[in-house]
């Protein structure tokens, strides 16, 4: 049985989520979907200039998946380019951040994305094991992308 496929940590979103060669009829142009972490991939290595490594570790994956998703983001952009296809930028299996949560009925404890985060918060998230919905993050960390990305940023009491 393959593994879960583990959240590609991202720091931006881009705001143009389209790229369409000119002169063209947008509707008969055949397109490339770059998935938001592929994205974030070429601007780690490519506009940044950091090593694989760096890059790997900023998105929280192994340095192989930055590879594979490196090579995926480079091979659409050169089809896109050389064909003149254009280029759409969604989806992906991406978060800002991976916090810690806590369930305070039963004790148990997961990491959660940041997104998800957004429904607990409106309690509309329930826990894995015991359905209840009092769940809270029980971050931590002191790193400032957390905090910037946690939705208990802000509230020092935590």
């Amino acid at each position: 049985m393959a593994r879960p496929t583990k959240w590609r940590k991202i720091e931006n979103i881009p705001t143009i989520p389209f790229f369409i060669p000119s002169e063209t009829d947008i509707a008969e142009v055949p397109e490339n979907i770059l998935k938001l972490e592929e994205l974030e991939a070429i601007r780690l290595k490519d506009l940044e200039g950091l090593e694989q490594g760096e890059c790997a570790e900023k998105m929280e994956v192994s340095r192989p998946t930055f590879q594979r998703i490196l090579l995926a983001a480079r091979e659409k952009l050169a089809d896109s380019l050389i064909n003149g296809k254009t280029i759409r930028i969604e989806g992906g299996k991406f978060t800002r951040n991976i916090c810690p949560v806590k369930c305070m009925d039963c004790g148990g404890e997961w990491m959660e994305s940041y997104e998800n985060l957004e429904s607990i918060k409106n309690g509309e998230y329930t826990c894995n094991v015991c359905g209840s919905r009092n769940i809270t993050c029980s971050r931590k960390c002191k790193h400032k992308s957390c905090r910037r990305n946690c939705w208990h940023q802000g509230n020092e009491a935590d």
